[in-house]
């Protein structure tokens, strides 16, 4: 079956004849993103095997089957390929669906595809490539024929050749004459040839009832007219003239409630609308016109985005049922697109108003207007995003806030503005220094400034505001709790607070300057006891939240920390003789004020101790000597001396020292007068006490044992046998 020339000697009747310009499939781009998903060069890949060949197209769509056999491409074969376990399901399952809608429609697809293809590649390599696709080696020479005869399309064509089924079945048939027009003429396609008749059926029932709806517009009949206008927009979804006059004789009076609302934003203009249907779809539309003055319709959403800023618009809102208008559009007032400024905010200062907003997208100015109290009227400078005007009267102040566009014929339009009005209110004179002077556990603050207004003194719980910054009476924290003396306050202790000072005029205020203070905490439980060598333990009961105490004494100063006394003590090196040691909590806050309280003291004596000896006499010829107790206060030189304790030997039988006074056998006493007055005193020991041995111990009793180091021997000397 080799032909010489497309038409000739080529099968069946007919069986070439129409080639098609066009899939004329609705659903085209769906099938075509699904083909290119699954990297598909052509449909008819999904009804044959991976690298299988013999696929008919001229007379009817047909796949190998069998040795020798072939199946035509129907309904049950795809829905089968639909219904396999394999990638291209889906897309068989898209097939089906369009040859349901038209038997004809695969076949017409396959030859779009494959001619397209062919005339993609030059004409000598056109035999091997249709080899190549799986055409039947029967069809190849017919298939690349109509390659050769069907006219070629370029990009533009293509585009109007796949997409004028979709605008078919939206009833958008302006579109489609469009679109058919940029395809080739003389092209012998039956189906634009019908699709032309049909459109032009179409278009004299819309001439007819656009001709109708005028002459009861003339009649004033907005009823019949409304119908007719409808009927053509039924007819041909995208006749422009149907639809404004659809709108004109819907749009609402000026003074009635628009049934689809439009509320311009600031770079938006939202729609809405009482929807009694909830199943019903909607087409919504803007109405404009373009630079050159020409009526324009776009497809807008719910909100529209796309401004035409400086132009009036009108919307409307088409229901629809089966993509078809299905009734009367909701229409809206008109709107001139000039949006305002967005958050205007107005505030009062001394003397001044200050306005802020968030400028329009597309505004080329934005201007303010301000009329006084005695009604004058200025333009004030302003920045992009606001203004300030100073120097103002007290009194009640007018704010115009008003936009400038561009519109799309180049004049100049304005839009209605922003009012506000704001009221200049007298303003405080601030607090210009404050300082603060410890007196004992209490502080007493002065200032200078505010001279016509209270100065309340605040604690702020954060940050507080940098001096001159505006605040409102009711945002200010209560003032100082302290108790007051003699103008004086006391603070609690422990306390490291930034006091500021704020001038208060009725509603207003204005911050201050700031002082911070510190509040030590009190030591208690100051006492130190003596150690050899000069050194003297020093033992406190440390203050909570204090990190450092400093102590001092008659020749010296230390700083302690809290870890350092925890982990060991206190020892300072004093020397022997009488001093005074102090301690209080040192200051944490570089640069406050310093609320201390009286530092504790402690009056440590001289380094003074008694010690005593055993003194045995020499052995005589006729007896033992006299034992005698040897018992010596020393003190270092220039030490007073007036108190001293008493001193106590007792006695214990067997070699364990006796604990305390009371725990043995008192032997002697000495008054701690004699021992200032003697230095030293020698006493006999009374004669077996009691049982030998017994061993001695000396103690210091009295309210000056404490004070006095008693320096004992070796217990080893004073056992007496």
């Amino acid at each position: 079956m080799a032909g010489r020339d497309f038409g000739h000697h080529l099968g069946l009747p007919r069986a070439l004849s129409g080639l098609p310009l066009s899939p004329l499939v609705a659903s085209y781009g769906k099938l075509l993103a699904a083909q290119h998903g699954l990297g598909l060069r052509h449909l008819g890949e999904v009804l044959m095997p991976p690298g299988a060949g013999g696929l008919g197209v001229l007379d009817g769509v047909y796949v190998p089957s069998g040795a020798r056999g072939r199946r035509r491409v129907d309904l049950p074969f795809l829905e089968d390929l639909a219904r396999a376990p394999t990638p291209t399901a889906a897309l068989a399952g898209l097939l089906a669906e369009v040859h349901r809608s038209d038997p004809q429609a695969v076949r017409r697809v396959l030859l779009y595809q494959l001619i397209g293809l062919l005339q993609d590649r030059p004409v000598a390599e056109r035999p091997h490539l249709a080899a190549q696709l799986g055409v039947h080696a029967d069809e190849l020479a017919g298939l690349v024929a109509a390659a050769r005869l069907r006219p070629a399309l370029d990009k533009r064509r293509r585009h109007a050749a796949e997409s004028v089924a979709g605008a078919w079945e939206q009833h958008r048939l302006h579109r489609v004459r469009t679109l058919l027009e940029r395809l080739p003429e003389g092209a012998d396609d039956p189906a634009l040839r019908s699709l032309r008749a049909e459109s032009a059926a179409r278009f004299a029932v819309v001439d007819g009832a656009l001709l109708a709806a005028r002459r009861a517009e003339d009649d004033r009949d907005a009823e019949t007219a409304g119908e007719e206008y409808l009927r053509a927009l039924r007819e041909v979804a995208d006749d422009r003239r149907a639809l404004r006059g659809l709108v004109r004789v819907r749009r609402p009076r000026a003074a009635e409630r628009a049934p689809l609302r439009a509320e311009l934003g600031l770079d938006h203009v939202e729609l809405t609308w009482d929807e009694d249907d909830a199943g019903r779809d909607w087409r919504l539309l803007c109405l404009h016109r373009d630079e050159q003055g020409a009526p324009t319709v776009r497809e807008v959403s719910a909100r529209d985005e796309a401004l035409v800023l400086g132009s009036p618009v009108r919307y409307a809102a088409l229901p629809l049922r089966d993509g078809l208008v299905d009734g009367p559009p909701l229409v809206s007032h008109q709107l001139l697109v000039t949006p305002e400024v967005g958050g205007l905010s107005v505030t009062d200062g001394p003397e001044r108003i200050e306005g802020s907003w968030e400028r329009p997208p597309g505004a080329t100015d934005v201007t303010v207007e301000r009329t006084g109290p005695d009604g004058t009227v200025e333009q004030l400078s302003c920045r992009q995003d606001g203004f300030t005007a100073k120097g103002l009267p007290t009194g009640s102040h007018g704010i115009r806030v008003v936009c400038h566009y561009r519109a799309p014929d180049g004049q100049p339009v304005t839009s209605p503005g922003v009012r506000a009005t704001r009221t200049v209110h007298p303003w405080p004179s601030p607090v210009r220094t404050l300082t603060a002077q410890p007196e004992g556990d209490a502080v007493r603050f002065a200032w200078t400034g505010a001279e016509d207004a209270d100065v309340r003194l605040v604690e702020w719980p954060g940050e507080a505001p940098a001096p001159g910054v505006e605040l409102r009476t009711r945002e200010l924290p209560a003032g100082l709790g302290w108790p007051e003396r003699d103008g004086a306050r006391r603070p609690p202790p422990g306390l490291h607070v930034r006091v500021a000072a704020v001038a208060v005029l009725g509603e207003r205020a204005l911050a201050g300057p700031t002082v911070e203070v510190e509040v030590l905490r009190p030591v208690t439980g100051l006492a130190a006891r003596r150690l050899p060598g000069g050194e003297a333990e020093v033992t406190v009961d440390w203050p909570d939240d204090t990190g450092h105490l400093r102590v001092s004494w008659d020749t010296g100063e230390r700083s302690v920390t809290a870890h350092a006394y925890r982990r060991g003590g206190l020892r300072l090196s004093v020397g022997p003789q009488a001093v005074r040691i102090r301690a209080a909590a040192a200051p944490q806050v570089p640069g406050a004020v310093v609320v201390a309280p009286d530092a504790a003291e402690a009056l440590l004596p001289p380094d003074t101790a008694i010690g005593y000896q055993l003194v045995r006499a020499p052995r005589r010829l006729l007896g033992r000597g006299r034992t005698l107790l040897r018992v010596t206060l020393s003190a270092p030189e220039g030490g007073d001396g007036r108190d001293a304790p008493e001193f106590v030997c007792v006695a214990r039988s067997g070699t364990l020292r006796p604990r305390s006074a009371a725990d043995g056998t008192t032997l002697l006493r000495i008054p701690g007068t004699d021992l200032l007055r003697l230095g030293t005193v020698e006493q006999e020991l009374p004669a077996a006490p009691c049982p030998a041995p017994y061993t001695l111990r000396g103690f210091l009793l009295g309210e000056h044992a404490a004070s006095v180091r008693l320096e004992e021997p070796s217990p080893a000397t004073l056992v007496v046998r």
